[in-house]
């Protein structure tokens, strides 16, 4: 008995020194969090999907992020997707909103937008002061995402570059 509880301590050593027992703790944070959020009313889950309305093999996509600031900020919950709430209750519709991340650096600022299934030739980016317009329009997959930036700036100082689903889109500031 005494063997086995020094291989369980070695082990959780272990654990600690890879920090597999701090992502775990993470993980428990953001659930957490994920439930508070839920309690304060600030993720709804409500409604049902008309499936008459439905083309043939579409699917439903729906997803949402919780981000957090650094130093204790207000967390934020974004949503990605083709399920869209109307007036007369929850849509699918054929164009999806893409999982975006938007990073605010010291002299540009950095936009990830996940958009698997299409070709870089189905790319449109538009920029028009601090709106960024992105879509794509795919055999498959249809996608459209406008974004706020936290500044102006000009379109010729942005960069994008489009890799196995992932774009990467970087603008001057």
């Amino acid at each position: 008995m005494h063997k086995k509880k020094n291989k369980i301590d070695e082990h959780e050593s272990e654990l600690n020194i890879f920090g597999l027992g701090g992502l775990f703790k993470g993980i428990e944070k953001l659930v957490d969090l994920a439930g508070k959020l839920q309690d304060a009313q600030e993720i709804n889950k409500e409604g049902e999907i008309d499936l008459d309305n439905l083309k043939k093999g579409m699917k439903g996509v729906y997803g949402f992020t919780i981000r957090t600031a650094a130093g204790g900020g207000k967390p934020t919950v974004g949503t990605f997707g083709n399920i869209k709430k109307t007036p007369e209750g929850p849509k699918v519709e054929d164009e999806r909103e893409p999982m975006t991340d938007l990073f605010d650096e010291k002299e540009e600022l950095i936009v990830i937008a996940e958009m698997p299934g299409i070709e870089e030739s189905d790319l449109k980016i538009d920029l028009r002061g601090d709106i960024l317009d992105i879509s794509a329009e795919g055999n498959n997959r249809n996608y459209h995402k406008e974004l706020l930036l936290p500044v102006k700036v000009k379109k010729e100082n942005m960069k994008s570059k489009y890799n196995n689903g992932i774009l990467e889109i970087r603008i001057r500031k």
